[in-house]
């Protein structure tokens, strides 16, 4: 008697430890209230994001903050090891997750989570899962359009280059990791943008990076000297108003902690 008492009230916490699995359209809740697992249906597959959303984002104003992990990462590492909701509270802050990609420097076979390189790779599955995000919040929340932005680390950073690129309009302001404009640089038109790289990238060549740099200080008709924006990180002037920071760290291909707060500082900065 004792035994099966003890085997039903283990079924029964059993039970209520198992998550229940939401239908298409509801949130998971992470933490009350936040951050949670969005999701949207592009053509036959639901994407997700993990985003925080801050209390009065229905009646105030508010930025987005778009953050695109790199080729293999996921939503919840880019979320913990950025934190922007605790640097902007006031902001959205939106994590999402990409689909299994080939790699252009790792992975060639596809078998693990990225981004499309090029405008129209891949179907643009990607550029349309931005969009529906963009429109849902849009619907659903009070964005500040003057105040949207984008970071990735990576193959994150090249899809921050390559909405950049495509989508331009939308953003105020750019923030790449370890990445290059690759393919798209011819399609980028004057912006604010901080370009981080590490002087020792063995993945994403430092040498790459910086070529990317130089076309940027040229592309923002930037001055040839700059001044302290942070440290590690040079503040290029604009005579058009679209400003660079180049932030150039002594590590490798990975991202430094220290970079969150800087990019943050250089968002609340800029504005359509």
């Amino acid at each position: 008697m004792i035994l099966r008492f003890h085997l039903f009230c283990t079924f029964i916490l059993a039970v209520l430890l198992v998550p229940s699995m939401p239908s298409y359209g509801q949130s998971v809740k992470i933490e009350n209230p936040n951050p949670q697992v969005m999701e949207w249906k592009i053509g036959d597959t639901i994407r997700k994001a993990l985003v925080y959303i801050p209390n009065g984002a229905k009646t105030n104003k508010t930025p987005i903050i778009f953050t695109f992990h790199g080729h293999g990462g996921n939503m919840e590492n880019m979320y913990k090891t950025r934190r922007f909701d605790q640097l902007w509270p006031e902001a959205i802050f939106i994590c999402p997750q990409g689909l299994n990609t080939v790699g252009q420097l790792t992975d060639p076979e596809g078998k693990l989570p990225g981004w499309q390189k090029g405008i129209g790779a891949y179907g643009d599955r990607d550029l349309k899962f931005f969009d529906a995000m963009l429109a849902s919040l849009q619907k659903n929340y009070h964005i500040d359009t003057n105040r949207i932005y984008v970071t990735g680390h990576s193959n994150g950073g090249g899809f921050t280059y390559l909405l950049w690129a495509a989508r331009g309009p939308v953003f105020a302001a750019v923030a790449p990791t370890a990445a290059v404009a690759a393919k798209v640089m011819k399609q980028l038109k004057p912006k604010p943008v901080l370009h981080l790289y590490g002087e020792k990238d063995e993945l994403v060549k430092t040498q790459w990076q910086k070529a990317t740099c130089q076309f940027l200080l040229r592309l923002n008709d930037c001055s040839d000297t700059g001044v302290p924006f942070a440290a590690n990180a040079i503040l290029y002037k604009s005579s058009i108003g679209s400003s660079v920071v180049i932030y150039s760290h002594p590590g490798g291909h990975a991202y430094p902690p220290a970079a969150n707060q800087v990019i943050i500082d250089f968002f609340k900065q800029q504005s359509k």
